[in-house]
C-alpha cells in the first residue's frame, strides 16, 4: 500500500494540520504496517499556479511546445503520477481566508488532468482516480462547523469534498480542529477532539478488507 502524505501550511512547525498529518500517518503506519509513505511539501516544493504554459501542452496549441510548456508538463506529470500511484492519500488543509491554501490549490489544478483524473462523456465527467482514500486534515482559526452562517463561509473542506469527488474518489474523509486562534484551551480541546477521531478513523479503516482500502 502506497500513502502520500501532504502539507500546504507555511507556518512550519507551529502548523496545526501539519501535526495532525503527522498523527494520521503514524497512526496509519502502526495499523498498516507494510504502508511506504511518500511525502510532499506544497510549502516547500510549490508548483507554479497554473498558466497558459502548463496547459498549452495538453491542448495542442501548437505542434512543438516552447521549452516553458515542456517544463511546465514536466512538473504536472510528475504530480500527477505520484497522485495516481497512491492508495491512500494524507493531506494538510488549513483554512486561509475562507478556503485551502494557494499552494494546495496549485496543487489540484496540476492533477486535474482530463484522461488521467477525469473524463467527459456524452453524459457528463466521469472520475478516473478511483478506488482511493483521502483523508483531510482540516485547521481552522474560528468556529465554522456549528452555525448554518460559518458553513457558508467555508470553502475549504466543502471544495476538497467536491474536487476528490470529481475525481471520482468517494472515501473522503475529515479529521478537524477548529478554533484554535481562540485561546489556549480552546486549541487543546480541539486537538484533543482531533486526536480522538484520528484513533476513531484509523480503527475503522484498519476493520476494512485491505483489498477495499487499496482496490
Amino acid at each position: 500500500m502506497k500513502l502520500l502524505h501532504i502539507d500546504s501550511s507555511v507556518l512550519g512547525g507551529n502548523s496545526v494540520s501539519r501535526q495532525l498529518t503527522a498523527e494520521i500517518v503514524a497512526d496509519w503506519r502502526k495499523a498498516h504496517p507494510h504502508t511506504t509513505v511518500e511525502y510532499l511539501d506544497l510549502a516547500v516544493d510549490t508548483p507554479n499556479h497554473f498558466s497558459a504554459d502548463a496547459l498549452g501542452i495538453k491542448v495542442g496549441v501548437q505542434a512543438q511546445p516552447t521549452e516553458a510548456q515542456r517544463r511546465e508538463n514536466e512538473v504536472s506529470e510528475r504530480l500527477v503520477t505520484q497522485f495516481l500511484a497512491a492508495d491512500v492519500i494524507v493531506v494538510g488543509a488549513p483554512l486561509y481566508n475562507f478556503s485551502v491554501p494557494s499552494q494546495l490549490k496549485a496543487w489540484i489544478d496540476r492533477i486535474a488532468q482530463a484522461g488521467r483524473t477525469f473524463t467527459y462523456t456524452e453524459k457528463g465527467p466521469v472520475g478516473l482516480a478511483t478506488g482511493k482514500t483521502v483523508i483531510v486534515a482540516s485547521s481552522r482559526g474560528g468556529v465554522y462547523s456549528t452555525s448554518e452562517g460559518g458553513r457558508a463561509m467555508e470553502h475549504q473542506e466543502s471544495y476538497l469534498q467536491t474536487v476528490f469527488g470529481f475525481f471520482g474518489i468517494t472515501d473522503v474523509r475529515f479529521v478537524r480542529a477548529e478554533g484554535v486562534a481562540m485561546g489556549e484551551a480552546q486549541k487543546s480541546a480541539a486537538l484533543a477532539a482531533a486526536g480522538l477521531d484520528i484513533k476513531a478513523l484509523i480503527a475503522d479503516a484498519a476493520n476494512q478488507p485491505q483489498a477495499a482500502i487499496a482496490a
